[in-house]
């Protein structure tokens, strides 16, 4: 279901429709009536001169290779959704090792504890480490957010596509937030918050603690660092690429929190303001993204902890995703956007059907040896 050369085909349900002018499969959105779903714009046309040449200049001023346009751009997949074949390991394919190990909050300077209750709590961190990968060198590595969630699907995903050289010799670090989830929560202060509070954690705190307990080594090339999540857990992904883009270049999100869960003072509709505001107003970066959300995906109904009412318009997961993709497209930014229908909220079903496509066509361009 992957296709080569580091260009993704997604399979669609069979309800779906089929590619067309050759980009990435699931059936291409050309703006067509969806009924009740208000679907996101067109996607950029890979054939269009000015759009190309967009993203060359995006790219040329980030003093970055221009990688092409090939599976950019809006895509629909529909249920019923198949697991992909990558997450199972085939015979004779070397396995790397996935360790975990528990951290006290008691460790941390920047969240010592639970915002919600004021205790110590402990978080869960697995670090997958392939088998190719010799000790010491510095190597790519992707970040997951409510990293427990992707323990089965991470390891052999990577397992397959090393091994098939279709995706570098990477180290996965997947990390659990604190405690909660939601406003006032511990998990929503480290995901929702719209700061580069989360990124410097990641990277002071547990990096560090990581290389010096495996002996591994990261690159320090923004090419060679991705960072993916699902819901509150994507929102933290494109912040984290969003405010350090000098860290991290390659964001996936799946039904991306970008809504008003953060909302504070600074940033009044919380991660709603990157579609709203950021991206339009500030310089592109030299980001690439993929966004993720479904027909059946969250809104305000979800929320039970909202106590701002005035807030109540900023909770609409699918049309948050559909504007973060205009958005991206406005500025051509390298984006990818898949439109679920019949899925619902951070949908596992979808997560094993498009993780493979998704991870080949964001690290698109990256060498691989």
């Amino acid at each position: 279901m992957t296709g080569s050369g580091g260009n993704p085909s997604v399979s669609a349900g069979s309800d779906a429709s089929t590619e067309t002018d050759g980009a990435a499969g699931g059936s291409k959105d050309s703006g067509t009536d969806t009924g009740s779903v208000n679907r996101a714009d067109a996607q950029v046309d890979v054939g269009s001169t000015a759009a190309r040449d967009a993203a060359i200049d995006v790219a040329g001023e980030a003093g970055l290779p221009d990688v092409g346009t090939d599976g950019d751009g809006n895509f629909m997949i529909a249920s019923p959704f198949r697991p992909a074949p990558e997450l199972t390991v085939a015979a004779g394919v070397p396995r790397g090792m996935l360790n975990m190990f528990t951290l006290s909050s008691s460790q941390s300077d920047i969240y010592p504890t639970d915002v919600a209750s004021g205790n110590v709590f402990t978080r869960s961190i697995w670090v997958y480490v392939p088998a190719q990968y010799v000790a010491g060198t510095a190597a790519p590595f992707i970040v997951v957010q409510d990293g427990g969630g992707f323990t089965t699907r991470i390891p052999p995903v990577l397992d397959n596509m090393i091994n098939d050289h279709r995706l570098p010799v990477m180290i996965a670090i997947l990390i659990n937030p604190g405690p909660g989830d939601g406003i006032g929560s511990e998990r929503g202060r480290e995901y929702d918050t719209v700061s580069d509070a989360y990124v410097r954690f990641i990277e002071t705190e547990i990096l560090p603690l990581v290389q010096t307990r495996y002996n591994v080594n990261f690159t320090t090339d923004p090419e060679g660092r991705a960072a993916l999540g699902s819901s509150s857990g994507g929102a933290a992904a494109f912040t984290m690429g969003w405010f350090r883009p000098d860290l991290y270049h390659r964001i996936v999100t799946y039904s991306g929190s970008f809504v008003a869960l953060g909302a504070n003072a600074t940033y009044p509709h919380g991660a709603w303001e990157y579609h709203e505001h950021l991206i339009a107003e500030n310089a592109a970066k030299p980001l690439r993204v993929f966004l993720e959300a479904a027909q059946n995906d969250n809104t305000v109904a979800n929320v039970p902890t909202l106590r701002d009412q005035t807030l109540s318009g900023f909770f609409n997961w699918l049309q948050a995703n559909q504007a973060m993709a205009a958005a991206l497209k406005a500025k051509a930014y390298h984006y990818r956007y898949i439109y679920a229908a019949g899925a619902g909220h951070a949908d596992g079903n979808v997560i094993a059907q498009t993780l493979p496509e998704e991870l080949l066509w964001v690290w698109r361009g990256y060498p691989i040896r």
